[in-house]
């Protein structure tokens, strides 16, 4: 949703944020403005306009606070011009005369800020965050370098769980009733044919998930069968089969290093850009889109990860060069972004912050799983190029 939804002016609306001049008296059967006698501010209606600026309704519309005063009296003050009533054309009570002797000047002092006030803040609870992001990390590393199998298995947990909040958050905000039973079964059977026959197993996974999300649509009637059956082919190709390039990078003899540097780049990606942008960020890299992230941050996410992927491929990955992890690293930077701008185009449209809340501090399983989807077969195949499957 724009920005312009929630009601903030603006900038450069100054006064016209109200309409026209006063063109005079109100005419009959005409809407009251602000300041007629008698008339509140919130009495006043104003056109509702939908996303594409049609009129559709109207509503109170709400008395926009100065800017430096969260919900209009953060330091004690009301607007000007508006009464205990908040009535428009009520002074209000009379100003305080200040107090003689001593006191005057103790009275008369500024109130102190309070803590931390004007310093910029993290945009979501950083001890939950890395609380989870720990835990989760404990569990990822721990059945990667244990048993190949049991990563396979995370995967899928990872791979049903995703589909499960995809397609719901599908079924509540638009109505598309993606069928989640074939979805589920056959990412299970994606992930796992892509460990054990490989990228054919993969392929033919993904074709007969398809053919079951067409089947099973048809026991259901045939009104808006051809946008369900589009929403399940949508999600089977985002989330499972994406995820299938994990399990064949896991296949390869130093598949679980293959796999580790694949999540260490992604996650160092995400931390620079987060890090950097919340810092240094002041040029908004896609506000229509995702108006948190900035082209600062863009930069840093870029540096961290190069430098990651130099020392990881140059260390960890077998017959890996320092130099094949600077392109690694840039080409996760770019895909794990454009992973994160894609999801969160699908969040704006359907009107949610996050795809489910399974995660404190981060959201739901999908908003973990944005940036690692798309950025999976990108590094599969910079490791088939740089050394090999």
């Amino acid at each position: 949703m724009n920005d312009s939804s929630w009601g903030v002016p603006q900038p450069g609306a100054g006064a016209g944020y109200w309409g026209p001049p006063d063109p005079g008296p109100t005419a009959p059967g005409a809407l009251p403005r602000p300041g007629d006698v008698g008339v509140s501010a919130y009495d006043v209606t104003a056109p509702a306009h939908d996303v594409d600026g049609e009129a559709s309704q109207t509503r109170r519309m709400p008395i926009v606070s100065d800017p430096g005063d969260e919900d209009g009296d953060r330091n004690g003050r009301r607007p000007q011009g508006t009464g205990a009533a908040g009535s428009a054309g009520d002074p209000g009570p009379p100003p305080r005369q200040p107090e003689q002797g001593p006191a005057a000047g103790a009275s008369s002092s500024a109130p102190a800020p309070a803590a931390g006030q004007g310093k910029k803040r993290a945009g979501r609870d950083l001890r939950a965050a890395i609380g989870v992001g720990l835990g989760l990390g404990v569990l990822v590393v721990a059945s990667l370098f244990l048993y190949k199998p049991v990563f396979i298995g995370v995967i899928v947990v990872a791979v049903v769980v995703g589909l499960w909040e995809l397609t719901s958050r599908l079924n509540e905000r638009k109505g598309i009733s993606a069928p989640l039973v074939p979805l589920a079964v056959g990412g299970a059977a994606m992930v796992v044919a892509g460990y054990v026959r490989g990228a054919e197993g993969a392929w033919v996974a993904m074709a007969l998930t398809s053919l079951a999300v067409l089947v099973w649509r048809m026991t259901e009637p045939p009104a808006d069968y051809l946008r369900d059956v589009t929403a399940g082919l949508f999600a089977a190709f985002y989330v499972p089969f994406l995820a299938t390039f994990v399990a064949l990078m896991l296949a390869a003899d130093d598949g679980p290093l293959r796999v580790l540097t694949f999540l260490i780049l992604t996650v160092v990606s995400d931390t620079g850009a987060y890090a950097v942008g919340w810092r240094f960020g002041r040029h908004k890299l896609a506000p229509r889109i995702s108006p948190g992230k900035t082209r600062e941050g863009l930069v840093g996410a870029v540096t961290f990860a190069m430098a990651a992927g130099a020392l990881c491929t140059q260390f960890m990955i077998e017959d890996g060069v320092w130099w094949q992890g600077l392109l690694l690293g840039l080409a996760v930077a770019t895909s794990a972004t454009l992973g994160d701008l894609g999801e969160s185009m699908m969040k704006r449209d359907l009107g949610i912050k996050d795809m489910g809340t399974l995660l404190p501090g981060h959201g739901g399983i999908m908003d973990r799983l944005d940036s690692l989807l798309p950025t999976a077969p990108v590094v599969w195949l910079l490791y088939v190029i740089f050394v090999g499957s």
